[in-house]
């Protein structure tokens, strides 16, 4: 699990950026496959880095160049890193998107990363050959900003990270997802929910306390409701934007989607609290027979207290991300000089595959 950070020295570093100072951040990646059963019921080979997953998450101040040297020694397959969410502007080779803005890593390869980052907020970085990400390749890539109009509203920051997750591997599903006996399209019904790449997760938290959380969806295909019992959340960042502070105790957030949200702890340590990460059903074709669309985890504030079950909910009511306002206020536009209309559909190859 992503652990919390503390970030006391803001002030010295919202100084230091005024000043111009920027660093050099790098990362080596070397990509292999391991193995893993974050759900505890299967194990399956997935992508690591290092030798080790959940990933590690990259982590980079506004203005600082990013440096990630990816070494491919998966052996059997091509890969690529994208940096979702992050512009580059002027350094497209860098964005990773294989077959359009670079070729693919080819096993026994490498490639360098190298880009300066200006926007703040919540990201991720993931896979984006081959359909390959759902397989593991993908952790959180966080931008700290020492001018956040927020900065001294919190304590200490904690990512959470929701994902559904695959028994079978991309190389199994995705063929049989393109494919003539599969002419409606039906997506591949995702076997668990994980929080932070694993399942009933513990996070610590102490009384009295605010803590800013940044929320990722790394999924595949599910959306996911997100709730912590007894606590409300306020939305300050959606999708590295700032926004007016907005209350909630539920969010929705699509596949790819982040949110940062302030969460303020209660004044005592008598009670631990569930929050809950849920996949939306209404996405898949069909739900099969016992699947659980849940992932639990606690706010632990005693670890000698109970971790209490979540309780059942019978509807779900999310904010409704229409009516978040930008932190800048930037108008709406209001006049249009040409609008281009753009209709999609669902059809089939002339080979019969969707």
């Amino acid at each position: 699990m992503w652990p919390a950070v503390s970030f006391s020295i803001a002030t010295v570093l919202s100084c230091l950026v005024s000043l111009g100072w920027s660093a050099t951040v790098t990362y080596d990646f070397n990509i292999t496959w391991i193995t893993s059963n974050p759900d505890g019921a299967y194990e399956r080979s997935t992508i690591g880095i290092n030798g080790q997953w959940p990933l590690p998450a990259i982590r980079a101040t506004v203005g600082d160049q990013v440096i990630v040297n990816v070494m491919n020694q998966l052996g059997n397959e091509t890969t690529s890193l994208h940096f979702h969410g992050i512009y580059l502007n002027g350094s497209p080779e860098m964005d990773g998107t294989a077959g359009v803005s670079q070729c693919a890593i080819p096993p026994g390869a490498s490639f360098t990363y190298n880009f300066k980052v200006e926007q703040p907020g919540t990201y991720w970085y993931h896979s984006h050959a081959i359909g390959q990400y759902p397989d593991g390749l993908r952790g959180p890539f966080i931008v700290h900003d020492p001018a956040s109009p927020f900065v001294d509203m919190y304590d200490e920051e904690i990512v959470l990270t929701l994902s559904d997750w695959y028994h079978e591997s991309m190389a199994v599903l995705i063929p049989s997802f393109v494919n003539v006996a599969n002419p409606t399209g039906a997506e591949p019904i995702p076997d668990a929910t994980l929080l932070n790449d694993a399942q009933n997760i513990s996070v610590s938290v102490e009384p009295g306390k605010t803590y800013m959380i940044r929320i990722i969806n790394m999924g595949a295909f599910a959306g996911q409701y997100l709730w912590f019992e007894d606590h409300s959340m306020t939305i300050i960042e959606v999708d590295g934007i700032y926004t007016e502070p907005a209350e909630t105790g539920m969010l929705y957030l699509s596949a790819a989607q982040r949110y940062s949200v302030l969460l303020t702890t209660k004044n005592d340590t008598s009670a631990n609290f569930a929050f809950v990460g849920s996949m939306d059903q209404d996405m898949f074709d069909h739900v099969p027979p016992g699947l659980n669309p849940n992932a639990t985890g606690w706010l632990v504030y005693d670890k000698s207290e109970e971790l209490p079950p979540p309780a059942l909910l019978g509807n779900f009511y999310p904010f409704d991300d229409f009516t978040l306002v930008p932190h800048d206020r930037e108008a709406l536009f209001e006049n249009v000089d040409h609008s281009i209309t753009l209709n999609f559909m669902m059809g089939n190859l002339d080979d019969g595959a969707n």
